[in-house]
């Protein structure tokens, strides 16, 4: 009788406990939290990595742009020519610009001067500059590509060549992508923009870059 009242005891406890309705909300809630919690950091993750990526293609034009403007304040009755102090001062920009996402550490700006050998009438890089940390190379060669050996048809897609006297400063940015939540939802992946701007001054090119330390050689 005992054992038979405990098992009763417990039957109608176990009855009890099955009707109870009134934390249902709260236990289903705390079951679904951690899904909740997963979607709004991946979506808060996918948020930044676009910001991120349009911050890289901006960037891109905002060198692009600055490179073709080097000469503009220069005195007009002498020719001038482009100074690795000039460049210099660009890609410094570029890396201030770029502070709020590591730029300098995870990063690299490629410089080229992208323009016309009248001799043989080919496309070729006659010059280019890089900052950056991240160890990467152009994808159209180095500088002196085009001018011998493979021909260059242009640079970007669709190609864009230069002009006879004139230049095209093409711009490519590279960047690794820091997560703000590990690699636990999109990894490292790596952003490459491009940018170009035909040059709006008028540049003696033959010396290409003069002057200066060379900090912002590709090396």
């Amino acid at each position: 009788m005992h054992l038979m009242g405990r098992f009763l005891n417990l039957a109608a406890f176990a009855g009890r406990l099955r009707d109870d309705t009134r934390a249902v909300s709260f236990v289903e809630f705390a079951l679904i939290l951690p899904i909740i919690i997963t979607l709004g950091f991946y979506g808060a993750e996918l948020a930044f990595m676009a910001t991120v990526n349009m911050q890289i293609g901006q960037l891109a034009s905002s060198v692009a742009d600055n490179a073709s403007r080097l000469g503009q304040t220069d005195n007009s009755a002498v020719t001038p020519t482009i100074s690795e102090t000039l460049v210099d001062s660009v890609m410094t920009g570029a890396l201030v610009e770029g502070a709020g996402i590591k730029f300098e550490s995870s990063g690299r700006i490629i410089l080229s001067s992208l323009e016309l050998d009248d001799s043989t009438g080919r496309q070729y890089i006659h010059w280019q500059r890089c900052r950056g940390n991240l160890k990467v190379v152009s994808k159209y060669g180095a500088a002196g590509a085009g001018l011998t050996g493979t021909k260059l048809n242009g640079m970007g897609n669709p190609a864009i060549t230069a002009n006879s006297k004139s230049a095209v400063m093409f711009v490519e940015v590279y960047y690794t992508y820091q997560p703000l939540f590990g690699t636990m939802f999109v990894g490292k992946p790596n952003f490459r923009r491009e940018a170009a701007f035909i040059i709006r001054d008028d540049r003696n090119l033959g010396p290409g870059v003069t002057g200066g330390n060379g900090k912002s050689l590709c090396t």
